[in-house]
């Protein structure tokens, strides 16, 4: 049952959760989380939307999003970001660390530091990588799901 309190919760909430992940995703490198903890909670504030509208609504909306393509696309750009190690010899070495490179290459500064964002070289972008296929294979499953069961109209 959907009602105007959970709607009007649920449509915050969302955007409280969807930054959250965003967070976590951005950030791996530097606290606890990563790709796959910041897309299963990017992946969950979905399924709030999800479980909270309309059938129409879910059907509209996801209808314009290609999970499977987003999905292929964080399968492929880890793989991508990983063979970017070859032009330092190794897969999966970090080339862009300390490299200069404007975004995530800044170098690192010796001793204690909070943690500069800019400074993670190709973990950012394996975090972000990582983070979009999660959301999009978490979110296909609870999408699938949803469908399975029936759920056509509010009861």
């Amino acid at each position: 049952m959907t009602t105007l309190i959970i709607k009007t919760t649920t449509r915050y909430l969302t955007a409280l959760i969807l930054t959250f992940g965003a967070y976590i995703i951005l950030h791996g490198h530097l606290t606890p989380g990563g790709g796959f903890q910041g897309g299963a909670v990017f992946a969950s504030g979905l399924a709030l939307l999800i479980v909270a509208c309309e059938d129409e609504v879910i059907r509209e909306r996801f209808k314009k999003v290609p999970l499977s393509a987003f999905e292929s696309i964080g399968a492929l750009g880890f793989l991508g970001t990983a063979a970017l190690g070859f032009m330092g010899y190794t897969f999966f070495k970090n080339v862009i660390a300390n490299s200069g490179f404007p975004l995530f290459g800044d170098p690192t500064p010796i001793g204690i530091n909070p943690g500069y964002l800019n400074t993670g070289g190709t973990l950012p972008y394996m975090n972000i990588f990582v983070g979009t296929k999660v959301l999009a294979g978490l979110t296909s499953i609870i999408l699938v799901f949803y469908l399975l069961l029936g759920v056509r109209k509010d009861e």
